[in-house]
């Protein structure tokens, strides 16, 4: 088998967080484990659906950028269904396909327009879901949990 280095792959990350909520505009409540359904999303989460942006991530580095600025936040408070360390999330291109336990993603869109500025954005003056933030659709699978490796399996097209 290849490793991800010689196949010019980024180095597999971790999940820190598994984050879930039943209403959407809200804050996501952390736990350690959620079941990903084939083209719906996280069971439970009110961002699941027939839709690009089944399921969202964002790395613990991002959230750590805001806790620099004196803020007091931590994973799903940017309401990102998996966080994840040791990746670099923002730096893959559309159609990038990733692996996480026995779910297969692919990235469906990199950020998002903010059409109304979140409580987070009023306490620091930026916030870093939608520049750093990636959405993803389901295309297998499974119960994700804490300690799961991120590991990207084909890069997209624009890389």
């Amino acid at each position: 088998m290849t490793d991800e280095k010689s196949a010019g792959l980024p180095v597999p990350g971790t999940v820190v967080s598994i984050n879930l909520s039943e209403k959407k505009t809200v804050r996501k409540t952390p736990g350690t484990e959620g079941v990903l359904v084939v083209d719906r999303g996280f069971e439970g989460d009110a961002h699941a659906g027939d839709w690009h942006r089944q399921v969202s991530l964002l790395a613990q580095e991002s959230i750590d950028k805001m806790v620099a600025k004196g803020l007091d936040v931590a994973a799903g408070d940017f309401a990102e269904n998996i966080t994840t360390t040791g990746i670099d999330l923002v730096s893959l291109p559309v159609g990038t396909t990733v692996r996480i336990g026995p779910a297969v993603l692919e990235v469906s869109q990199i950020g998002k327009v903010c059409h109304t500025k979140c409580a987070i954005y009023y306490q620091a003056g930026d916030c870093v879901m939608p520049k750093e933030g990636i959405f993803a659709v389901v295309h297998e699978g499974g119960s994700v949990k804490v300690g799961d490796k991120v590991t990207v399996e084909r890069l997209g097209e624009d890389s």
